[in-house]
């Protein structure tokens, strides 16, 4: 029994140590480099809205990994209303991955009140879209006919394609959205 036991004790130190240090069992001195954590990268299944855990790179999820002279360089996808950088989870999908192309040298895309519930912009183009009747509610992020972001800080039922979702309160979505019309910016870099 103390045998099973301090193998499990082992498991778990180098288990530890590799998480914490960033280094696995039996690589010497060299470290491994993660992507930085942030809960705007974070995407999400289209299947299940909850958050994936963090590092995992689907395709799709406005997020990929390039190298600069051996070192890796996380790409993401970043959103800001009026200037303010908002955090945001990702969809995985299509839409997403094609968003992330049209955004790769900057997009602004003006904002219109719609319905008091929602601001609607033109991205300027058209991109894949897989509209299905959804629920939307604060802080979603659709794409509407295949051409138009929509953002909400209220609620409505129509057919979107869901691109994500923004980490903040109904009270905060409210505050940026519900006062005028507004301007985004989309970079993916």
């Amino acid at each position: 029994m103390a045998k099973i036991i301090s193998i499990i004790m082992a498991i778990f130190t180098a288990l530890y140590m590799f998480v914490s240090c960033g280094k696995a069992p039996g690589t010497g001195d060299k470290e491994t480099t993660a992507a930085p954590e942030t809960s705007v990268t974070e995407p999400v299944s289209e299947d299940n809205p909850a958050q994936t855990p963090s590092g995992s790179l689907p395709q799709g999820s406005g997020e990929e990994e390039n190298t600069t002279e051996g070192t890796p360089v996380s790409k993401a996808l970043t959103l800001r209303i009026n200037g303010r950088e908002v955090p945001v989870s990702w969809e995985k999908n299509d839409s997403v991955a094609a968003l992330c192309e049209l955004s790769s040298d900057g997009l602004t895309v003006t904002m219109s009140m719609y319905g008091g519930f929602e601001q609607v912009g033109s991205l300027g183009s058209s991109i894949p879209r897989n509209d299905k009747q959804t629920s939307a509610s604060f802080g979603d992020i659709v794409l509407y006919q295949g051409n138009q972001i929509v953002i909400f800080y209220g609620s409505n039922s129509w057919s979107y394609t869901r691109l994500g979702h923004i980490n903040l309160s109904q009270s905060e979505m409210t505050d940026l959205l519900a006062n005028g019309d507004v301007n985004i910016d989309l970079i993916y870099k």
